[in-house]
């Protein structure tokens, strides 16, 4: 272990909340509750703009896989905060692989990818091929994030629509994709449902969250209730 990841860990230990530690162990069951440390998310966001500053940093950055969740959180925040386009490209692709959690995934929101939408699609299509699940997860969202906007075009609900998976994180995500684009893109996202292009749970679950969201009209949301596909109970 290198000083900065000494120093990291007893920092976040020093800032150790155990009523918050247990409170996310339930959020997360599938992170091993010896593995949280239990540092709020302000406190790891102020920490993260404090550590980037300094020219040691690389030493924690390169350090995979950590230990502990809070390190991971405080990982994804210090990778969104970094300015080059290029070195957040090369610390996300290198990160993604230990990522293990929905928490983790969905922290990481480079600000270096805002202006660069051209060359970040061609590495969105990479993540959208990988069969890690947070990978895929990543990939997914960033889609959902840069490119429903006045990025938008026709052909990306298509390729979130032509994914199948068996992960439960995997198909949250294509099914916030479609909430959030029936939101900001309803006439695009629409015949995706109309003509149910999803795997029925996903389908179900998209419609339920937009139904769930003040972006979508009184009147989409009655529309959308008619589109709701029954789903066959296991005896």
């Amino acid at each position: 272990m290198c000083d900065i990841e000494k120093e990291i860990s007893e920092r976040l230990f020093a800032l150790q909340d155990l009523e918050y530690q247990a409170f996310q162990s339930k959020l997360l069951p599938s992170i091993s509750p010896d593995s949280m440390i239990g540092v709020r998310t302000p406190a790891l966001r102020q920490l993260a703009k404090e550590l980037g500053k300094r020219a040691d940093i690389e030493g924690f950055l390169s350090a995979l896989p950590h230990r502990y969740f809070d390190e991971n959180q405080l990982h994804a925040f210090l990778i969104s905060d970094v300015k080059d386009y290029n070195y957040t490209v090369l610390l996300v692709n290198a990160f993604l692989p230990h990522v293990d959690n929905w928490a983790t995934c969905d922290q990481m929101s480079p600000k270096a990818f805002r202006r660069h939408r051209a060359e970040l699609l061609e590495e969105i299509g990479r993540w959208m091929s990988s069969e890690h699940t947070y990978t895929l997860r990543f990939g997914i969202g960033m889609l959902m994030q840069h490119y429903l906007d006045e990025d938008f075009r026709a052909e990306y609900p298509a390729r979130v629509a032509a994914l199948r998976s068996d992960e439960y994180y995997v198909n949250m995500m294509i099914a916030w994709y479609f909430a959030t684009a029936l939101a900001k893109q309803y006439d695009a996202a629409l015949p995706y449902l109309e003509e149910h292009q999803l795997a029925p749970w996903t389908h179900n679950k998209a419609i339920q969250k937009a139904i769930e969201s003040y972006r979508i009209t009184d009147e989409q949301k009655e529309y959308l209730r008619t589109l709701k596909i029954p789903l066959k109970t296991k005896k």
